[in-house]
């Protein structure tokens, strides 16, 4: 082997792995601003549609065609009246679409039954209660089973899954730790229930309480930041390159 090719080897790996790392941290930039563009679109579209006038709830029919993509967080109304079944609750330590939700508590949400006899599980707003006091929610839940139709007011919501760390359902207390009315609907009887739930907008109770409320929803955007730091670490990548293979240069000219 010559004195030339062991160098010369030794200069292509490191081009080969340099090459490699820029255009990883180069991809992972790009995907970054990618998805900067996609969530702008995102909060484009949610804004216009928490901004929108309330539109009458689709027909039971083609409840199957709507979809989180397309209709989360769209406003609707519609006549119901609150089923007298179990109710059950979801712990909250907090809201991120809630600004007035602040302490921990929990979303009441009760099935609801339309003219045509379907029903739809509603969140029926929050009951602040740090101790998960079941007897508190039930004289919060109470005061809506007046058997009477009302107008309800609301945003389109779908389903939640549960997390690897999410914990498990305590049906004694009806307390559920994820946003799942179809769970819900089979560990109470409520029957076959729509595949979304409103989230209540109005009416708000005499007493407040549940408390429903207007939604604002503000997705955090950090993928510019994101995208810079990984563009700044391929241009790092190849800065550093850039001075190794000077150097190797250098030596290479230097008499033996």
């Amino acid at each position: 082997m010559s004195r030339t090719a062991a160098p010369a080897r030794g200069i292509f790996g490191m081009t080969v792995i340099a090459l490699a790392m820029m255009a990883v941290l180069v991809g992972l930039g790009v995907w970054q601003l990618q998805r900067r563009t996609e969530k702008h679109a995102l909060i484009a579209a949610l804004t216009e549609r928490l901004a929108a006038a309330p539109v009458p709830l689709p027909q039971s029919s083609s409840w199957k065609t709507l979809s989180p993509a397309h209709d989360e967080f769209r406003r609707v109304s519609v006549t119901a009246t609150f089923a007298r079944e179990p109710d059950a609750m979801v712990y909250s330590s907090g809201s991120a679409v809630r600004p007035d939700i602040l302490g921990p508590g929990t979303w009441a949400f009760l099935p609801a039954r339309l003219a045509d006899g379907s029903v739809v599980a509603v969140n029926a707003g929050f009951v602040q209660n740090t101790m998960q006091d079941r007897a508190q929610q039930d004289r919060a839940v109470s005061r809506l089973l007046t058997g009477t139709p009302v107008v309800l007011t609301g945003y389109l919501r779908f389903p939640e899954g549960a997390g690897l760390l999410t914990p498990r359902e305590d049906t004694g207390k009806r307390l559920w730790f994820v946003r799942d009315p179809q769970a819900m609907a089979r560990t109470l009887g409520w029957g076959e229930i729509a595949p979304f739930y409103i989230d209540l907008e109005s009416p708000v109770p005499d007493s407040g309480i549940p408390k429903p409320g207007p939604l604002d929803v503000h997705l955090k955007d950090d993928h510019l930041q994101y995208a810079i730091t990984w563009f700044g670490l391929a241009t790092a990548v190849l800065a550093a390159f850039g001075f190794w293979l000077a150097g190797q240069r250098r030596a290479r000219m230097q008499p033996h």
